[in-house]
């Protein structure tokens, strides 16, 4: 229970009526200074010695000690006894303290269903085929005569388990679920990329269900997928970091015109385009078959709860989400993390062939990479030497550690495309990885271009970056078989952007930074996260 929450339990002791009060906040009587007032530990007393204690003779707080008796307190004259608020007023008034700080709700219950809404829309009009006069049916939310506690503890604090991010078990897809309050509701935000290459653009979001208060004490779940508004549906927190949502009236998310409707409104949401539109058999049949399988839950899934990875200030940049471009399968959501010198890219979306939850890439920080010229930068033979040079070298340490048995060994120079692997390079290396690297005056930035032969689904790639690094990329057939690590090269532009070139593959994807800000997704311990990624990529490996 939050700290500013008043907890005022009323109940029969002997013959009387007492009140335990563990901490309030007097709203009458308030001196021109104002005060608070603050029991420690538990006292037991009747309301109108509560009163006396309260205010004192002239208004002002008196000292209680805890666990004293009445008849030991010296008991003040007053002119005329306080007027003692009821219990269900205090109570309101913790609450509302209450909700602002831990769930960001401010706005007056009373004034949400006044401000912009007609009486229209706020009554609307239920036909009875059996009766002739039709009724009028209220189709929001009762919040005249609805407190700050049955808010609390019917809605909020019912459901407080489901906030935050989630990933849902749609096979090989994934996805990112945001469960926030939103006003008086609690609404789950099922997060897309933005469309296919525009990898800069805002993500976009569309609500999956919904809960409410319609009467007190009585909390609405209804599920919002499909287009015909909103229905009923039902939650069900399975365990710790885990809950389920059923629709309960599927019928509601089909389209009159049938599946091919479904199909065509779908791939304009999803894609912004039309099947015509896109003229390459292959993605084709990809789009057709994650239709075909997303579209059978019928928004009934199992959620899991994931976190935003720690922070720490000698990290390369701010770990997060980023949107990637994934060839034929368009934009896919990535985390990166950084774990001690070495970074990875994890999947919260994924595809057929490298599943939501798998490390997508991975960055070795202690292993620079120096690019050449542009002009050399152009020859793919020439960044892909480079590249299989440092493997090679990775290779021999990894050989080494297993054979001296000792840690992680020292982080080489950078290679320097004017010499062999070894050589001198223009800028040496560090111990400290890729975070010392950053402070290094390369962060002014270097001209960057694609090799000739490397396709990429944005063309509009920044032409300078601060820093490369060696790393890998996993590749996999259909259904994730054969997984394979390959070599790339990590390209960092920006604190928001970066690339990676997959050698094998000869492709490259692009990343940009998700700039939404989620509450709730913080990770408890470093420990908490590390526990979740293994949770995550166990389940698709």
């Amino acid at each position: 229970m939050v700290q500013s929450l008043l907890k005022v339990t009323s109940g029969s002791y002997l013959k009387g009526q007492f009140f335990l009060v563990w901490k309030c906040l007097s709203s009458s009587h308030v001196p021109a200074g104002g005060w608070s007032l603050t029991v420690s530990g538990y006292l037991w007393t009747s309301p109108r010695s509560l009163a006396v204690r309260l205010l004192g003779a002239a208004g002002e707080p008196s000292t209680v000690a805890p666990g004293r008796e009445a008849a030991t307190l010296p008991q003040p004259h007053l002119e005329q006894p306080p007027r003692l608020e009821s219990c269900s007023g205090f109570i309101d008034e913790g609450f509302s303290r209450a909700l602002d700080p831990e769930y960001g709700v401010c706005e007056n219950l009373r004034k949400l269903e006044i401000t912009g809404v007609s009486c229209r829309d706020v009554y609307a009009k239920r036909i009875n085929p059996r009766v002739k006069s039709g009724r009028f049916m209220r189709i929001l939310p009762d919040y005249e005569h609805m407190g700050y506690r049955d808010v609390y503890t019917c809605l909020l604090h019912r459901y407080r388990h489901i906030l935050g991010l989630w990933q849902p078990d749609i096979g090989p897809y994934g996805g990112l679920l945001n469960v926030v309050v939103d006003g008086l509701f609690i609404i789950g935000w099922m997060y897309l990329p933005p469309h296919d290459p525009h990898v800069d653009d805002p993500m976009r979001f569309k609500p999956l269900f919904r809960v409410h208060l319609m009467e007190r004490k009585s909390a609405t779940v209804e599920c919002m997928y499909g287009h015909k508004g909103p229905h009923n549906g039902h939650i069900q927190i399975v365990k710790k970091d885990e809950f389920s949502t059923k629709c309960n009236q599927t019928d509601h998310h089909r389209m009159s015109g049938g599946r091919q409707e479904e199909f065509r409104t779908w791939l304009r949401e999803e894609w912004g385009r039309t099947l015509e539109d896109i003229f390459h058999e292959h993605m084709q049949e990809l789009i057709l078959m994650k239709f075909i399988y997303t579209s059978q839950y019928d928004n009934c899934l199992t959620y899991r709860r994931i976190y935003l990875p720690p922070s720490r200030p000698d990290d390369l940049i701010k770990p997060g989400l980023f949107k990637g471009t994934y060839g034929s399968h368009g934009l896919e959501i990535v985390m990166l993390s950084f774990h001690g010198r070495c970074a990875r890219g994890t999947k919260i979306t994924g595809d057929p062939n490298i599943p939501a939850g798998q490390q997508t890439v991975e960055i070795d920080l202690r292993h620079r990479i120096q690019l050449p010229d542009v002009e050399n930068l152009r020859n793919f033979n020439e960044l892909s030497r480079l590249v299989l040079e440092v493997r090679e070298q990775v290779r021999q340490e990894q050989q080494q550690q297993q054979q001296d048995g000792e840690g992680p060994a020292p982080p080489q120079e950078p290679l320097s495309a004017r010499g062999p692997p070894g050589a001198p390079a223009e800028e040496g290396g560090d111990p400290r990885g890729g975070a010392a690297a950053a402070e290094q005056p390369a962060q002014s930035g270097q001209p960057f271009v694609l090799p000739v032969g490397v396709s990429s689904r944005n063309e509009d790639y920044p032409r300078t970056c601060r820093m490369c690094f060696y790393g890998t990329g996993l590749i996999a057939g259909h259904g994730f078989t054969s997984p394979e690590r390959t070599p790339g090269v990590f390209v960092l532009f920006d604190e928001d952007r970066f690339g990676f070139v997959w050698l094998e593959l000869k492709s490259f994807s692009l990343y940009s930074r998700v700039q939404a800000t989620f509450r709730n997704a913080d990770a408890p311990s470093p420990q908490a996260f590390e526990e979740m990624l293994k949770n995550i990529q166990s389940l698709t490996s």
